[in-house]
């Protein structure tokens, strides 16, 4: 298990996801390889955050639905 992995994950969308509402796949998939970038920039891997939360596309969907307007 991975806490670096899961608090960059949780630090990098409260910094980066939009505040508005999407359900667009392809801008999850967007913001998913960004955050992705992101995270190998600092030195953690695909696989230290996927062991910890499984399909980083799946919790930024959630994110995103569960977003307060």
């Amino acid at each position: 298990m991975s806490k670096r992995g899961i608090d960059f994950l949780e630090k990098w969308m409260a910094e980066h996801l939009p505040n508005a509402f999407t359900d667009d796949p392809a801008a999850i998939t967007d913001l998913t390889d960004q955050a992705i970038k992101a995270a190998d920039k600092e030195g953690i891997s695909l696989e230290e955050i996927s062991e910890e939360v499984g399909s980083v596309f799946d919790v930024i969907f959630d994110a995103m639905q569960n977003r307060s307007i």
